[in-house]
């Protein structure tokens, strides 16, 4: 899987609302898409098996977050569906995160493991007075890429402003996918942490996740090929 891809979020309600958006891209065209909780959970597992039938890369991105034995079942369970790409919340911990590889262990050409480290929705005074960190969320932020590291996942979802710093700590080969991204022109909406996609290929990022500026957008497709050739890839 190439590194610098654009990966567009289908937070849609529905399976048909998913399906009528990729409808507009043109046969040549099949973007890498995000499968989050809203439609897995809406349209369930083989909505992962049709999108890869179309020829599409997938990120399904369910977050788990519970006991280590729970979590590699889990993964046991979603490594059937095709996903390229899957993730989990390193907030759970280095027994979890290992468990989740070893979920995975007999899968082979496993998809790539990455792990939360704080979603870009959450800022410093979040962090501070509702979580109870009191730890800045750059160091933070690294720490968790750290221990995510040193249990061999892939990489991490972080906020574009972190990535340069965790490529410095985990190497260059350690992926940071990074959604909160705008176009310049954009509103945040609910989120925090934010560059748009030409300063997170300057500041390193490997993966930028786009929703609502691609999926709202009055014209998508459009909107998808700005957002490759800003962050410097091919559609």
């Amino acid at each position: 899987m190439r590194k610098k891809d654009v990966i567009v979020a289908l937070d849609f309600p529905g399976k048909g609302e998913a399906l009528g958006f990729l409808d507009g891209f043109p046969d040549g065209e099949r973007p890498f898409v995000k499968v989050g909780m809203e439609l897995f959970y809406a349209a369930g597992p083989d909505m992962v098996r049709l999108l890869k039938d179309r020829g599409h890369r997938v990120f399904l991105d369910l977050k788990l977050h519970d006991i280590p034995t729970t979590v590699r079942r889990t993964m046991k369970v979603l490594s059937s569906l095709g996903a390229d790409m899957v993730n989990l919340h390193a907030a759970g911990g280095s027994a979890m995160m290992r468990a989740a590889l070893e979920g995975l262990g007999e899968v082979e050409g496993r998809p790539l493991v990455i792990a939360v480290t704080q979603l870009t929705s959450t800022d410093a005074q979040t962090l501070r007075q509702e979580l109870l960190i009191e730890t800045p969320m750059a160091e933070a932020v690294r720490s968790y890429a750290q221990n995510a590291a040193r249990c061999g996942l892939d990489g991490v979802v972080c906020s574009p402003l972190e990535a340069a710093a965790i490529h410095a700590q985990c190497g260059e080969d350690f992926l940071t996918v990074t959604p909160g991204i705008r176009f310049a022109e954009g509103e945040a909406g609910d989120q925090k942490r934010i560059l748009t996609p030409e300063q997170a290929a300057q500041a390193g990022c490997d993966f930028i996740v786009v929703g609502r500026p691609i999926t709202r957008a009055a014209n998508p497709l459009d909107a998808y090929r700005r957002c490759v050739r800003e962050f410097g890839g091919t559609p």
